[in-house]
């Protein structure tokens, strides 16, 4: 049989609803800037804390740093990263030996070692050089193909003699006073800055042959051609080559350049003017002084 009395205790029902302080976290927990913190800032803060731990002996961080050091290295210093051999392409053999002098390259070399585009612009800056490609291929070379500047004419300016390309930019200095050259000699401040219509200029009067002796930049703004017998063509500022082939029509019809003047001055288009030796004024003087006397007589 079972007792009529139960007992005190058990009778007390539980009731259900949470205490105080599980509703407040219940409720913390609902928000999401608690979420976040609990999920990311607890473990990024217990991470920095870890980290700020270890940096602050400095004994373990040399280990580490000098550890990721040698890893670095032992991968970079693999045979198949290793470079043992220069080759130069399209340089001439100054122009190779000015390369090797500045890029002192000391063999073998890591490849990760190289800085390309560095190594390019100091080739760059070589007078001689157009253009330059700098490449690693395998087997452990390092290729430069080399473009060089080709000189097309000699600038003689007032403190040195020059080889320069057709964009007037110096390819070589020339230090002796006997060089022997084919190219064409132009002169005077500012003639770097006009080669290319010295060059159509110089293509012109080419009918001359030999006479030519080369062009002179008068005032940084126009030429003067200059052949043999001290004889000169001044050109004018404006439209230099008409004016040049309207002398040439004249001598090829009247062999104007083979009498005796000095210039022939162009620089007044609608008034061209002839210079003659003083034999020839004196010899006009004479004959216009036989023709006065044979008048008078």
């Amino acid at each position: 049989m079972q007792p009529l009395i139960l007992d005190r205790k058990s009778a007390i029902k539980r009731d259900p609803a949470p205490s105080r302080v599980a509703y407040r976290l219940q409720r913390l927990w609902l928000t999401p800037m608690f979420r976040s913190l609990l999920r990311t800032g607890v473990p990024a803060f217990l991470v920095v804390g870890a980290a700020a731990i270890f940096v602050s002996d400095e004994a373990r961080v040399d280990m580490l740093t000098q550890k990721v050091t040698d890893i670095r290295r032992s991968v970079e210093e693999r045979p198949e990263f290793m470079v043992n051999l220069l080759t130069l392409d399209g340089a001439s053999d100054e122009v190779a030996q000015d390369i090797r002098e500045i890029l002192p390259l000391d063999f073998p070399v890591s490849s990760f070692d190289l800085d390309l585009e560095e190594m390019r612009q100091t080739v760059l800056g070589l007078d001689a050089v157009l253009d330059a490609q700098l490449r690693v291929r395998s087997g452990g070379i390092l290729d430069i193909a080399v473009t060089e500047r080709v000189p097309v004419v000699v600038w003689r300016s007032r403190d040195a003699v020059e080889l320069l390309d057709v964009a007037g930019h110096r390819v070589a200095p020339i230090t002796t006073h006997r060089f022997s050259t084919d190219l064409p000699i132009i002169s005077g401040e500012g003639a770097d800055r006009a080669v290319a219509e010295a060059l159509r200029l110089l293509e012109s009067a080419s009918v001359l042959g030999e006479r030519v002796r080369g062009l002179v930049r008068m005032g940084e703004r126009r030429w003067d051609l200059v052949l043999t017998g001290d004889q000169r063509i001044l050109l004018p500022e404006t439209q230099p080559e008409l004016a040049l082939e309207r002398v040439l029509a004249l001598h090829q019809a009247r062999e104007l350049l083979s009498r005796d003047i000095v210039a022939v001055d162009m620089r007044h288009g609608k008034r061209p003017t002839i210079r003659l030796t003083e034999h020839a004024v004196e010899e006009m003087r004479r004959m216009k002084n036989i023709e006065l006397g044979e008048n008078r007589g």
